[in-house]
């Protein structure tokens, strides 16, 4: 196959897959696939709800097409696979998105064709999990009838500056004269440039690693700051002085979920585990992230029994409810473990974030987020995201929707260590 025969069908249109599909419309036909009618609809429209392309971008991708039919899908011989890698509830991979999606294109496979995963995975996945799908369900043998690659996503949510044409893009190939095409491909709209790794493992564990280095670099600012509080002393203030030196790095404690850095640790370490070898320093570091939560709450109660507030029936608001600041982005979110947590102690709690689908909410966690705040009506609040919205309001506007004597944790140091009562 060569660059000018290629035919480009993206599978799976969500925060990952739809800024690639925008962005190869603006330059060839592209065939956009999703198995959600109201997705579809909604794109047809000119509509993103997860706000990562807005409608200009849209109507600029002039040559993408969305579908939900399988007969059109099998005008593409290029298949890129961009849909979730999710745990389940145990913390293991729930590869079911991916093995879905390769049946799908199996049945639509032909001989020549490429298929190549964006979809963050643990080393050998491809290979081992979703290639024998492919040959299953399309009756055709691999590297003989058709290839595959790899090329992890680097979507960063919500992130207006670092787009996915400006993020450097790493490649592989089953061959390496496939791998030489899939380099070409993508080097037609990343900007930033490519990086040919030698072999589709090689791609899998760099893209793996990536956020595995960031959860335990963030577990070990956790763990100095539970430590710092304990001993009085600020823990923004220690990484301000800390991060004079050149080479020390500006990490900050806080919640760690999404669908990346929360995640994609567990896909690690499950391999490893599955070939004899039991992580210590990453397991450590996802089970100190996981257990932030609980640690949060557990200092607002302790403030509030020391202030005199009644913790049984009191009314905390938790402002924002996203993984991360500025995006709607909902999944793996650990606000909820706050939330959760507070409700075991008979506390009222409120949501309020601007940025949230309600019906999302409802769906996925069964939170009902408030519309409006009331003055006067809180015994706490815990600034949960980092909210532009809420850095507008300042502190000011923030107490006067608490009582006399109220708390408010700040637990993205949103404002100064002299305008809260808590940080982290």
């Amino acid at each position: 196959m060569q660059i000018d025969d290629v035919r480009i069908a993206v599978v799976g249109l969500g925060y990952v897959g739809l800024p690639l599909a925008a962005e190869f419309g603006k330059k060839r036909a592209v065939i956009g696939f999703d198995i959600n009618h109201a997705r579809i609809q909604e794109l047809k429209d000119g509509h993103d709800h997860t706000l990562e392309v807005d409608a200009a971008e849209l109507a600029s991708a002039s040559h993408l097409t969305f579908t939900t039919e399988l007969s059109q899908l099998a005008a593409a011989n290029f298949y890129i696979v961009t849909v979730p890698t999710p745990i389940d509830r145990y913390k293991n991979p729930d590869l079911t998105p991916l093995i879905k999606a390769s049946e799908t294109i199996g049945k639509v496979l032909k001989a020549g064709d490429i298929v190549v995963y964006e979809s963050t995975v643990y080393p050998g996945a491809t290979e081992e999990d979703c290639v024998p799908v492919l040959e299953r369900v399309s009756g055709l043998k691999f590297n003989q009838d058709f290839f595959a690659g790899y090329s992890p996503e680097r979507i960063n949510p919500g992130d207006k500056a670092h787009r996915v044409s400006t993020i450097k893009k790493v490649t592989s190939g089953s061959t390496p004269e496939v791998a030489l095409l899939v380099d070409e491909v993508y080097r037609q709209i990343i900007v930033a440039g490519t990086h040919r790794a030698p072999t589709i493992r090689v791609a899998e564990a760099a893209k793996v690693i990536e956020n595995t280095q960031r959860d335990v670099n963030i577990a070990l600012i956790n763990e100095l700051a539970l430590i710092f509080n304990k001993m009085g002393i600020d823990t923004e203030a220690v990484l301000e002085a800390a991060g004079t030196k050149w080479n020390f790095l500006p990490f900050r404690p806080g919640l760690v979920g999404g669908h990346c850095i929360g995640v994609d640790p567990y896909y690690l370490t499950h391999k490893a585990q599955s070939i004899g070898y039991h992580p210590e320093i990453i397991l450590a570091g996802r089970r100190l992230n996981d257990a932030m939560g609980t640690y949060v709450v557990t200092q607002l109660v302790k403030t509030m029994t020391r202030k005199g507030i009644q913790v049984k029936n009191a009314r905390i608001l938790v402002m924002g409810l996203t993984f991360k600041e500025n995006c709607p982005d909902l999944r793996n979110t650990r606000v909820v473990d706050i939330v959760r947590e507070l409700e075991d102690y008979d506390v009222v709690v409120d949501v309020y974030d601007p940025w949230v689908d309600t019906k999302e909410a409802q769906d996925e966690y069964g939170i009902t987020p408030v519309m409006q705040l009331q003055p006067g009506a809180y015994d706490a609040v815990v600034v949960a995201v980092a909210h532009e919205q809420f850095i507008a309001m300042g502190i000011d506007k923030i107490r006067e929707v608490c009582k006399p004597g109220h708390i408010v944790y700040d637990l993205k140091y949103v404002f100064s260590a002299d305008q809260t009562d808590l940080r982290l």
